[in-house]
């Protein structure tokens, strides 16, 4: 190209080119205006005068894909290239179609324009044709023509936009030599292939979907490669996000139950083909559940998360942690001694996960309790030695939490026989062994029994009594909690309507769990139930325990309330063995307080922190109950000190109702009748659900 100032060589041509038979102009690349044009490109553009053609903004309708083949051709000027191809043109919204020969004309301030001389196409093209020629001009698909030897004979603008540099091979394109061979194959094989292979791009490495096909150069008549591609880079971000989520836990970004399955087991193959054990660590918290209950699901959350982070911090080489969902975590160790180092491990995550996690608004503790299966020896796959560490957990629990347990094969035959008894205990709710015992609430001061509290019992026809702290578990772990409880306070409701109707005007006490208390339909259920029975609700108590009140969140006390208002009273049962501070009992509305057995069965050796209970529920103005009274000394301690009511095997245990009436029939409520003098043990049950 020769370098030339407007102004002289217009001077010089400008009679010629305006006698021309053809339109000529040069065209403004940044600007996106005409610069110049001879009489017959402004005839061709429509418009009245040069002026006019020159005040068009051409770039403010002009497409995208178009601006960039501009650009394009801006830097073959550059380069000296010249170049002709067809065009169609759209003066005043009419198409016309020409052949251009473009070339580059240097303006004067230094910026690289266009000339363009045009021709019209000296035969009709079909309108398939020219739709096919603005196909490749705008589309976004790559296209391009090589040679046999690789070498680019064609490339569309969107291929040209694409590459390092114009020269570059398909065999430098492509980033995996494997990619190149498996493309050249298939032609070998089938004249046509398709990958999805990463690239290199004018924008960085890219996932490319590349469709090949053999064909011919119609210039030169020899073989050629026609290659298509379409950026696929969005989608395959896409792909690894999904497969990300779906091998990871959202909470806590450790892998999850799909990616341990999988990693886990390859781990395993490589452990056998090298000789090697593994261990698996089974991880469970402690009464979690508590927590979520009790402080919101939020709490639990952040709770998991700190503990995720501190599981994954503490991984030692090789080792790799993954979150299995709820509060359970596995942790894999391979090592060639896994079996004797396993158990250290696991006795040092008790240590870790045990240390105090400080949330937002509250300090928190929870124990795990941990299982361990080792491979060979408990098993050669991912799902059995998954299940036995579930059982050794379990056994961990069963030995008091807060240890870890190494699976035994004896564990497998225990699992059974929950496995029954949960069976069992589904067939007890459907027909009706659950029964209801009562003991007897007894006022400190008169001797008078003045209510009773309903324990729930299970007769199996079978193994006869199953003791409560063994199925009421089992009804935890399995999701029948709440139905197990909505039997138990229909029957007690039931109870103190026959009471009141004998006579006997008793409060009637029920325990709700945890579960049971945050269940969503709990109002309705006990509303219905109130009215199926047509039972007092102010001769009814209900019992919660401490963990309920924990975090002090409005579900909690909304539910409270709305419990009051239907004329229920409201119990904290086992007072002084969870996490609740007296000062915050105030903002509950309270009717009673069960002062907790163990602090009764210490006060010969530690009576302070009982008589401290007393003197704050005297200034909460709250009735006071005894749990576990079982000795004459007791209950003088109790009538000393002001509480004002009592049970336990003192006075007499839990009983069926016709038992219950038999026993303390209503004529003999007096003191003299029940409470013995001498000081002196009665042979009490173990504590809990049972007592």
């Amino acid at each position: 190209m020769q370098a030339l100032t407007l102004e002289s060589a217009l001077v010089d041509a400008a009679a010629l080119l305006d006698r021309l038979d053809h339109p000529v102009w040069i065209f403004d690349i940044d600007r996106g205006r005409v610069h110049w044009a001879n009489a017959e490109a402004v005839r061709m553009w429509q418009a009245g005068s040069l002026e006019d053609l020159r005040a068009r903004d051409m770039g403010r309708t002009m497409s995208v894909a178009v601006a960039r083949r501009l650009r394009q051709y801006q830097a073959d000027f550059q380069a000296g290239e010249r170049f002709g191809e067809q065009w169609t043109l759209y003066p005043a919204g009419v198409p016309v179609t020409l052949w251009v020969d473009f070339s580059g004309w240097r303006l004067d301030d230094g910026r690289m324009a266009m000339l363009c001389d045009a021709r019209r196409a000296e035969t009709a093209a079909s309108p398939d044709s020219l739709r096919s020629v603005d196909a490749l001009l705008h589309t976004e698909v790559m296209t391009t023509l090589y040679s046999r030897a690789g070498r680019a004979l064609y490339r569309n603008p969107a291929s040209r936009a694409s590459v390092v540099e114009g020269a570059e091979r398909l065999s430098s394109r492509l980033v995996d030599r494997e990619d190149l061979r498996d493309l050249v194959t298939a032609l070998q094989v089938r004249g046509e292939g398709k990958i999805i292979a990463r690239v290199r791009t004018a924008a960085g490495e890219r996932w490319h979907d590349l469709s090949a096909r053999l064909c011919s150069d119609p210039v030169t008549g020899r073989r050629a490669l026609l290659i298509t591609e379409i950026d696929i880079s969005g989608l395959k971000q896409a792909q690894a996000q999904a497969q990300y989520l779906a091998d990871h836990d959202q909470l806590t970004g450790l892998p999850n139950r799909n990616q341990v399955i999988k990693d886990f087991s390859l781990t395993l193959r490589a452990c056998r083909l090298r000789g090697d054990e593994a261990a698996l660590i089974f991880i469970d918290l402690d009464h979690f559940k508590r927590v979520n209950d009790s402080l919101g699901h939020a709490v639990g959350d952040e709770l998991l998360v700190q503990l995720a982070r501190r599981l994954n911090d503490a991984l030692e080489p090789g080792e790799r942690v993954a979150r299995l969902g709820g509060d359970e975590f596995l942790l894999l160790l391979p090592h060639r001694e896994a079996a004797a180092r396993a158990e250290r491990r696991a006795a040092g995550l008790v240590t870790l996960i045990s240390q105090p996690v400080v949330l937002p608004q509250t300090e928190l503790r929870v124990t795990p309790s941990i299982g361990i299966s080792v491979f060979p020896h408990d098993g050669e796959d991912i799902d059995t030695l998954m299940r036995h560490a579930d059982l050794a957990m379990y056994g961990a629990k069963a030995a008091g939490r807060g240890s870890a347990m190494r699976f035994r094969p004896e564990m497998t035959a225990s699992a059974q026989s929950r496995l029954e008894l949960e069976v069992e205990l589904r067939r007890a709710l459907a027909q009706g062994q659950i029964s209801v015992h009562y003991q007897p609430r007894v006022d400190v001061a008169s001797g008078r029994i003045v209510g009773a509290e309903a324990l729930v019992r299970w007769h199996h026809p079978e193994r006869g009594m199953v003791p409560p702290d063994v199925f009421i578990s089992v009804c935890e772990d399995c999701g029948l909690i709440c139905e197990l409880g909505a039997l138990v306070l229909e029957k007690a409701c039931a109870q103190q309507v026959a009471w009141a109707a004998a006579g006997r005007e008793l409060t009637v006490s029920v325990n709700l769990s945890p579960r049971q208390f945050f269940h969503a339909g709990l109002i309705d259920e006990i509303d219905a139930i109130l009215k199926r029975t047509g039972c007092d609700p102010r001769r009814i108590e209900l019992e919660i325990t401490e963990s309920v009140l924990l975090g002090h969140d409005d579900r909690t006390v909304a539910a409270l309330e709305a419990l009051g208002r239907m004329g229920l009273r409201i119990a904290i049962d086992d007072f002084g063995t969870g996490y609740s501070n007296l000062a915050y009992l105030h903002r509950y509305p309270v009717d009673t307080l069960k002062i907790d057995r163990s602090f009764i069965r210490a006060l010969s050796d530690r009576p302070a922190i009982t008589e401290m209970i007393v003197t704050m529920c005297r200034m909460l103005g709250v009735t006071m109950v005894a749990e576990g009274v079982e000795l004459a000394r007791q209950l003088d301690w109790l009538r000393d000190h002001g509480v004002h009511e009592y049970q336990g095997w003192l006075f007499g245990p839990a009983v069926p109702p016709d038992a219950f009436d038999k026993r303390w029939p209503i004529p003999a409520l007096t003191a003299a009748c029940a409470v013995p003098t001498a000081p002196g043990t009665v042979p009490c049950p173990a504590s809990g659900a049972g007592s």
